[in-house]
This record gives structure tokens, sequence and C-alpha cells, in this order.
């Protein structure tokens, strides 16, 4: 004859902590910190567009033009204040985008995570419309009133917004040639081996 089944309490399965960057588990409640980590550079990358944005109106022809402080620049009435007044912009953006790419390529150790590198362009995209907007927005507020009835690019705005992309561009160049011509270090077993061969 034999004995009907037992059937215990059902035990619920832990839940399996968390794991942080470092492979050892995160407090419960904490976010781990390598995705903390992945947020912190495009958060930064995006919030850079606001200044951007001030420097462009700050340096631009037609705006309170500090880069070439020309008087026959310095109403946007002129055409020939169109295009250095874009070229401003894509060379700020291409410096941001050089800076921004340096810093999310990581050390010459620890390459960074592709979404990593997405957020982070994703960023620059945002922070490009930002200081878009944010040039715009201060040559609304502090630039001299202009009659924009012939033309709107007669206001200090952006004739050519393919600039808006230079940014993003930048930074994913700069960690696609960082990762490029990264020379990794030998591998410490492999160099280990090596001496006691010799």
């Amino acid at each position: 004859m034999t004995q009907p089944a037992v059937h215990g309490p059902v035990q619920q399965r832990a839940a399996e902590p968390v794991l942080a960057a470092d492979g050892h588990a995160a407090p419960v409640g904490q976010e781990p910190a390598g995705r903390r980590a992945r947020w912190r550079p495009a958060l930064a990358i995006a919030a850079a567009g606001v200044p951007l944005g001030l420097l462009w109106w700050v340096l631009a022809p037609s705006g309170l033009n500090l880069l070439t402080r020309d008087p026959a620049l310095a109403s946007g009435s002129n055409t020939a204040s169109w295009l250095p007044r874009d070229l401003v912009l894509a060379g700020l953006f291409l410096l941001a985008g050089c800076i921004a790419g340096v810093l999310v390529s990581g050390s010459k150790h620890a390459e960074p995570a592709p979404r990593t590198v997405l957020l982070a362009v994703l960023a620059a995209a945002l922070g490009a419309v930002l200081a878009w907007g944010t040039g715009v927005l201060s040559g609304h507020w502090w630039g001299a009133p202009a009659d924009t009835s012939a033309n709107a690019s007669i206001a200090f705005s952006l004739r050519s917004h393919a600039v808006l992309a230079i940014w993003p561009a930048a930074l994913a160049l700069a960690v696609f040639l960082d990762s490029a011509f990264r020379t990794s270090d030998p591998a410490p077993d492999s160099a280990a081996s090596g001496r006691a061969a010799s």
C-alpha cells in the first residue's frame, strides 16, 4: 500500500538580488550603479545645450557678434551674416561632439557599452535642439527688434537645420575612432605564461 504524498507548505522563491556593475548584490530598493552611470553622461550632454545656445548668440553675427565684431554683420538684415551665423553653431557643435565623444569613450581598459553610446548620441541630438531653441530665444529676448516680413532669417535663427546633426554625428565618430585605434594591453595570463616560458 502506497503512502499518500504529503505536500508541505509551498516555499516562495526569493527574488534574485540585482547585481551591481562590480558583480556584488546591490542593496534592495536601489538602482545598480552601472545603470546610473549610463544616465549621468547623457543628462550632462543634453543639459550642455543651454549654455551652447547662449554662447551661439553671444558669438555669432546678428547676435552680440563678439566673434567678428564687424558692424556690417551686426544685423540680420545683411544676408552676408546668415552663413557665418550657422557656421558658428556648427563649430560649437563639432567641438561639443568631440569633447563628449572622448568622455563617453571611457578609459583604454574599458570600452563603453553600446547602450551608453546610444544614450549619449540621443542626448547630443536633444542638446542640439536645446541649443538651437536657446539661441533663438536669446535673440528674441535680448536682440534688437527685427522686421521679418521680407525673410524670417533676418531675426536670429538657424537657416540650415542640417547643422543640428553635427553634434551627435561628431560624438559617434569620436567614439568610433577611439575604439578603432585603441591599443589593448596583453592579458595578464598570457603575459605571465610568456615570462614562465622564457
